[in-house]
């Protein structure tokens, strides 16, 4: 009986130590990228990006959570502007801060998550086109502490933020055309 234990507890650890080697050669940064053309200018994106109040009409993770909880301040729209939510375990609990508006074609956002795990990342979206139509790219980079890396040893980030990228721009162009 010891034999099997020692055996079950041996292959535990071998099991342990080799998810913890491999996670240990994952990057300390990340990259989540994705881009879409939507068929309208620039000019029209750009402002359902730059007022956050504007997000519950095509962010990916506002229906998640019918009971969520926003707050919105500083200014109210471009650099500056706030959005912080406290929602379910399906959205967690964050802040975002507008810290770049070069209208129409870039804003950088600076992307604080609370719950269920802290992160503090960047967010960007670039916009470039013309009249009728304009590429949007949705960027998030950041640090990815070893915790993250260990889970990356089970799961794709990028596969899995990057649906939601792709929702949230498809949600644009849906809007955009609205518009």
């Amino acid at each position: 009986m010891s034999e099997i234990l020692i055996t079950i507890s041996a292959v535990i650890l071998i099991a342990l130590a080799t998810v913890l080697v491999v996670a240990s050669t994952k990057p300390d940064t990340f990259r989540i990228e994705r881009s879409a053309v939507i068929k309208a200018p620039p000019e029209t994106i750009f402002a359902l990006i730059n007022d956050f109040q504007q997000w519950r009409s095509w962010s990916p993770w506002e229906t998640r959570d019918p009971a969520l909880k926003r707050t919105y301040s500083g200014t109210a729209s471009g650099k500056g502007a706030v959005y912080a939510w406290e929602g379910n375990r399906n959205v967690g609990s964050g802040r975002m801060e507008i810290m770049e508006a070069a209208a129409p074609s870039k804003i950088v956002i600076k992307l604080d998550f609370i719950k269920p795990f802290e992160g503090h990342n960047t967010a960007e979206f670039t916009l470039t086109g013309g009249v009728n139509s304009t590429v949007v790219s949705w960027v998030m980079t950041g640090p990815a502490i070893f915790f993250s890396k260990v889970m990356q040893v089970f799961m794709s980030f990028d596969r899995m933020i990057g649906r939601d990228f792709e929702t949230g721009l498809a949600n644009l162009n849906k809007l955009a055309d609205r518009q």
